[in-house]
């Protein structure tokens, strides 16, 4: 057991070393120079001269490769020369509200969609299954916000029940930390419920065929110990491939930094689409990082940041 476990993990040497390079190379080859994106259109050629060589863009390509691997290997993310921050810095402020959403979302879909998804397969072509068909088309085909945007409108502004947007720290509180998660928690479930509960149904459906799952009925066997000790047990690894991919959308998806900006949740996903665009969204990030400000110290702060970048 233990050399198969390591014959594996030095197989992912490999692996992880061509994806480093396909990330790098296309980094590189991207629409755009970063040194143009700092000193701007308008600079002399002696101050874009000046920045590529501060910034290592004028090596070699291997050179370069080599240079950030390295830097890689020793935890060292760099700098964000739009942010003017450690990318390392940027990440760890993100962890605990991207991990805490992240983890209560997993526990919501799981306990609604695994049911779902169960109950629908043993009841197929019945009503449930065509309601679950009907939510699993709707989940996917209503964007993010506009689920957001109706969930905001009925619990925190009609109803006052939870805060409109923003983020509380668990060291605050238990309650402030939950009533600042329910709602994007339940804006991105509702997308994962619908994928998770039709996945579930199609396969504990197709168990439900199977000849184990008539040899225990002939048994005698209850049909909740058929469903959940052979029919789901056997159909659990579709269900548990779809739940790990749903985990890694849920920590860097871009539908998931699209519901984090309309609801203020400083998270990885928001920090991939800021720094995936110009500084025109800089503005933007003043609103996101500091939710406190007051309207008057956000006018100020985006004052002050469009008089630095026409400078």
């Amino acid at each position: 057991m233990l050399s198969f476990l390591g014959r594996r993990i030095i197989a992912t040497i490999p692996v992880l070393l061509v994806v480093a390079l396909i990330v790098f190379m296309m980094t590189r080859f991207a629409p755009g120079d970063p040194a143009t994106a700092i000193v701007g259109d308008d600079a002399s050629a002696a101050n874009l001269h000046r920045v590529r060589s501060n910034l290592g863009l004028n090596d070699s390509l291997p050179i370069q490769f080599g240079r950030w691997g390295w830097q890689l290997l020793h935890g060292s993310l760099g700098e964000s020369f739009f942010l003017k921050k450690q990318v390392s810095e940027l990440i760890g402020q993100r962890i605990e509200p991207t991990l805490a959403l992240t983890c209560l979302t997993l526990i919501m879909t799981i306990m609604i969609a695994v049911p779902l998804g169960v109950i629908a397969a043993w009841r197929h072509g019945g009503w449930l299954d065509r309601m679950l068909m009907g939510f699993s088309a709707l989940g996917f085909s209503v964007p993010a916000f506009v689920i957001g945007y109706m969930l905001i409108w009925l619990f925190a502004l009609r109803w006052q029940l939870l805060p409109v947007q923003g983020y509380s720290r668990i060291s605050d509180g238990l309650g402030p930390w939950l009533s600042h998660l329910v709602l994007p928690a339940t804006t991105l479930s509702i997308i994962y419920v619908a994928l998770i509960a039709r996945v579930t149904r199609a396969a504990v459906a197709e168990a439900m065929t199977e000849d184990y799952i008539r040899t225990a009925r002939a048994k005698g066997i209850s049909e909740t110990r058929v469903l959940v000790r052979h029919a789901l047990a056997n159909a659990a690894i579709p269900i548990v491939t779809v739940i790990g991919i749903g985990v890694a959308l849920l920590i860097g998806g871009k539908i998931w930094g699209i519901a984090g900006m309309i609801l203020a949740i400083p998270s990885t996903g928001i920090l991939k689409i800021l720094l995936s665009y110009s500084s025109s969204l800089k503005p933007l990030v003043i609103l996101i990082e500091d939710k406190a400000k007051t309207n008057e110290e956000i006018k100020e702060s985006i004052e002050k940041v469009k008089e630095e970048e026409s400078v």
